[in-house]
């Protein structure tokens, strides 16, 4: 009977700890997130998403009242939601950089970086005509190029872009292909995306 009594304590001082601990930091004005698998928005934690905005802030905390710690400047760069609380996301960069940012100016839209992790002097990776390494080769993507990200299953996704073959031109072309899922950051290992 003792140990029953002993064990009910102990779990009665772990509940008063966790209360007081959660009470601290609301009145601190500190965000409470505890672990999860699926956000507050339903969506599953963490997942890809991509920036719907060229100037986006990314805060040191989930709300204005919380100082700018830098600036995104790019459209459509591929980010990594692993929190969420209230109408803010906290995001990761493909260099591993977190902050937050307001919902709103964040887009469903699927993007990749290619081998954001690569040199720039290496030689590029190839997108093929089908998903598969013995196709004719349309293109060597240089590290960091950002793609569209049209669907990808068993490995390979089909991701399509533009460049400026000549800066000294407005003209850009158009690219498409198949490329290995592994070369891709905005993507999950083995995720299935339509």
């Amino acid at each position: 009977m003792s140990k029953i009594k002993t064990t009910r304590q102990s779990l009665a001082r772990h509940i008063i700890v966790l209360f007081l601990a959660l009470s601290t930091a609301l009145l601190a004005g500190q965000p409470v997130v505890l672990a999860q698998s699926v956000g507050a928005s339903g969506l599953p934690l963490p997942r890809f998403a991509s920036l719907g905005s060229s100037k986006i802030n990314v805060r040191v905390g989930p709300g204005q009242k919380y100082e700018v710690a830098w600036i995104f400047v790019q459209n459509g760069l591929p980010i990594e939601i692993v929190q969420e609380f209230d109408a803010w996301r906290k995001v990761r960069d493909s260099e591993g950089a977190e902050g937050w940012i307001h919902k709103t100016l964040l887009s469903g839209r699927r993007t990749a970086l290619v081998t954001p992790w690569l040199d720039a002097a290496v030689s590029g990776t190839p997108i093929y005509a089908r998903a598969d390494a013995t196709a004719p080769r349309r293109a060597i993507l240089q590290p960091k190029v950002l793609v569209s990200v049209d669907n990808c299953a068993d490995n390979w996704c089909k991701i399509s872009g533009r460049y400026k073959p000549d800066a000294s031109t407005d003209k850009s072309d158009n690219f498409s292909g198949w490329i290995n899922q592994v070369a891709l950051w905005g993507v999950y290992k083995d995720e299935k995306v339509k």
